[in-house]
């Protein structure tokens, strides 16, 4: 058994490969295959009306909100929000990464507030006390920092429209949907293969876009239409349709979010007790449960290579960390089963032993 610790493309049900795998052969007994189907057809569209009510129902979406599927990738909301919404000021939690991504798009279309920022100490850490400045066009934060290893649990009260990216923890925890403007994801992280786009967004911030957008930039009008303007992303949508049906068989978000707590203090556990390894964030309540980075001490820095020639041996495979940051990372998503976690967990006392 190979346990994926990938970041993304990540690990996804078996569920959701072997419905995926049925339907390439023969979707909804057609005859066809779903990569051959019209995304016009009577049975894609209630592939994706099931979607859209499927993420209503797991994150108890409140009235007022469209689910919108796009494609291009998250990054692509990084210049969308402020192509819409930015008319004074844009307003940023600067954590990682992707916020610094996002900041920088932003800028093309006007002024950017940065309310605070973790780049001071790589990123190790989320900013606190920091204060929301009331004349912003609105607030955007992410919430969970996939190559730093920081994750925000708070839904925070703001005084502007709140946005995040939940990109790597979607379907994770519950979440206070009614404090958000909008909520974005990119698929390829925590539930579904790369290739689209889950939008969650407030009805009411949809009509506060303040320049003509283009077509396939205007939330409105992507809504109005179903996410069916052009021809969208139809397998990853289909694949994001059998996860979100294996999560609420498990028992739904909240089930999600004991086992994503249960494989995370199993892991920072046996970090916080190794002679060999450190976790790359210090407070534990800043640490993600979806990417834990870690490192080898100073004086071990030199075993690196072979604690991961080590792990391929073990079968666990994709915890080099990211190329920006070295070390060390365990992406822990949903579908990881505990199996996969005790293999870190034996991996690590393994090594240290041998050294």
């Amino acid at each position: 058994m190979k346990h994926n610790f990938y970041a993304g493309p990540a690990i996804l049900p078996e569920y959701t490969i072997e419905k995926s795998i049925e339907a390439i052969r023969d979707f909804n007994g057609t005859g066809l295959s779903l990569l051959c189907i019209s995304h016009r057809s009577k049975d894609f569209d209630k592939v994706m009306n099931s979607a859209v009510e499927m993420t209503k129902k797991l994150l108890d979406i409140p009235e007022g909100y469209s689910v919108i599927f796009v494609g291009g990738g998250a990054t692509t909301q990084f210049y969308n929000i402020p192509f819409n919404f930015l008319a004074k000021k844009g307003a940023y939690l600067d954590t990682g990464t992707w916020p610094s991504g996002a900041i920088r798009e932003a800028k093309l279309w006007g002024e950017v507030d940065v309310v605070a920022s973790s780049k001071d100490k790589k990123y190790n850490y989320i900013p606190k006390n920091f204060t929301i400045p009331a004349d912003a066009d609105y607030f955007e934060i992410c919430s969970n920092n996939t190559i730093e290893g920081t994750e925000i649990f708070e839904d925070f009260d703001s005084p502007v429209p709140l946005i995040s990216d939940m990109s790597s923890d979607i379907f994770s925890r519950p979440v206070d949907v009614s404090k958000y403007a909008m909520i974005f994801a990119g698929a390829q992280k925590n539930f579904a293969p790369a290739g689209v786009t889950m939008v969650i967004i407030k009805d009411s911030f949809m009509e506060k876009s303040v320049r003509p957008v283009p077509t396939l930039s205007n939330y409105k009008k992507l809504a109005e239409k179903n996410s069916m303007i052009n021809t969208p992303p139809v397998f990853p949508i289909f694949a994001a349709l059998k996860t979100m049906e294996w999560i609420e068989a498990e028992g739904g978000v909240k089930a999600m979010e004991k086992r994503a707590i249960a494989r995370a203090d199993r892991v920072y556990e046996v970090l916080e007790n190794s002679k060999m390894f450190v976790p790359n964030i210090p407070d534990p309540k800043d640490r993600s449960r979806m990417n834990i980075t870690f490192a080898m001490k100073p004086e071990y820095a030199e075993l690196a290579d072979a604690f991961l020639t080590l792990s391929k041996e073990r079968d666990c495979v994709g915890l080099a960390g990211h190329r920006s940051v070295g070390g060390f990372r365990a992406s822990t998503y949903n579908a990881l089963p505990m199996e996969s976690v005790d293999a870190l967990v034996a991996l690590i006392k393994e090594f240290e032993a041998a050294h």
